[in-house]
C-alpha cells in the first residue's frame, strides 16, 4: 500500500518516542520501521518504508488490514504541526527548523500502558531488560519475516500470581499494577474513542498510575500534543535550563515555562530535546535498582 504523507517526515524522531514504549515490537532499519501489534483483529506485523512525502506500507497476520488502517497516523499524518504558533523564542526557532517532526499515534492504548509501567522508578535500561523479559516469556511470536514478539494477552497478565513477575526484575508493586490494568484492558482500550484528556484522568483513576505514566501512555498511542509527564527525573531540568537558563528545575517551575505553549506542551518538549543543549550534569548516575524486599 503506497501512503502519501502531508510533507517530508524524520522517520526516526516522529516515531521514535513512540518506539520507547516498544522496545522489541518495533525495529528501525534506515528509513524502515517494523512494527508488530495484537490488534483488534488478532496480532499483526507491520512494515513501513519512507521516501521523501511517500511510504510504502506492507502488513502479515490476522490483523494486517487495521495495521495497514494505522499507518498514516504512525508517521505522524494525523498531526498538525502547523496549527503550533509558538511565541518569539528558542521553541519557535527549533519548531521553524523542525517542521518534519510529527507526533506519531499507535492507536493502542493497553501495549503503551505496560511498557510504561514498567518505567517507573527504575532506570531505562531496567525498564527495557524486564520488558524484553515479558515478552520472551509470556508473550507470543509475530506473524511475518522479522523475528519480533506480539505483548501478553490482558488476561494472561490478569491471572499471573504477582511473584511470576518477580523473575522478570518486575516487583510487587509494579506487578500488582501491571495485573489491576489488565483487568481494565477492554475498558481503557474504549479511550481510543474519547479525547487525550479524559484518557488520561482515566488512568490517573487506577491504582499506579499517576501523571508521569498518563502522559506517556496518550502521547504514544493517542499523538498527543500536549502530553506533559510530569514526575518526570530529567525534563524538568531539560526545560528550565533551555527557557530559563536554569540548570535544575522542577515540575512547577517546568509547567510555568510550558505555559506559552499550552495545548502543544509535549510537541514542546519534544523539539527542546532534539535541539537544545543538555543541562549541565553533575552528581552519580542512578543506580540499577534491586528487587529484593519489594
Amino acid at each position: 500500500m503506497r501512503i502519501e504523507l502531508p510533507g517530508p517526515i524524520n522517520l526516526r524522531s516522529t516515531v521514535g518516542p513512540a518506539a520507547v514504549l516498544a522496545v522489541g515490537t518495533m525495529l528501525f532499519e534506515g528509513n524502515t520501521v517494523w512494527r508488530s501489534c495484537r490488534t483488534p483483529d488478532g496480532p499483526a506485523t507491520l512494515k513501513v518504508s519512507v521516501d521523501g512525502t511517500r511510504a510504502e506500507a506492507e502488513a502479515w497476520g490476522d490483523g494486517a488490514e487495521w495495521m495497514m488502517a494505522a499507518a498514516p497516523a504512525l508517521l505522524g499524518a494525523e498531526d498538525s504541526p502547523e496549527s503550533f504558533d509558538p511565541p518569539k523564542g528558542l521553541v519557535r526557532d527549533l519548531h521553524r527548523r523542525n517542521m518534519n517532526l510529527r507526533i506519531s499515534k499507535t492507536g493502542r492504548l493497553f501495549e503503551a500502558i505496560i511498557p510504561a509501567i514498567l518505567g517507573q522508578k527504575v532506570t531505562t535500561t531496567g525498564s527495557k531488560r524486564s520488558l524484553s523479559s515479558l515478552l520472551r516469556t509470556h508473550g507470543e511470536a509475530a506473524p511475518g519475516p522479522m523475528d519480533m514478539r506480539i505483548y501478553p494477552r490482558p488476561e494472561v497478565l490478569a491471572d499471573l500470581p504477582y511473584y511470576d513477575f518477580h523473575p522478570l526484575g518486575i516487583e510487587k508493586k509494579r506487578a500488582v499494577t501491571i495485573k489491576e490494568t489488565s483487568m481494565r484492558a477492554a475498558r481503557i482500550e474504549g479511550l481510543m474513542l474519547g479525547t487525550p484528556e479524559d484518557a488520561a484522568a482515566f488512568l490517573c483513576k487506577l491504582p499506579g498510575i499517576g501523571p508521569w505514566t498518563a502522559a506517556l501512555v496518550t502521547a504514544a498511542a493517542m499523538g498527543d500534543p500536549d502530553a506533559v509527564p510530569v514526575g518526570d527525573y530529567h525534563i524538568p531540568n531539560t526545560v528550565s535550563w533551555a527557557l530559563a537558563g536554569e540548570p535544575r528545575g522542577n515540575d512547577q517551575r517546568m509547567l510555568e515555562l510550558l505555559e506559552p505553549y499550552q495545548g502543544h506542551r509535549g510537541r514542546a518538549i519534544r523539539l527542546i530535546k532534539s535541539g537544545s543543549p543538555s543541562p549541565p550534569k553533575w552528581g552519580p548516575k542512578t543506580a540499577p535498582r534491586s528487587i529484593v524486599g519489594y
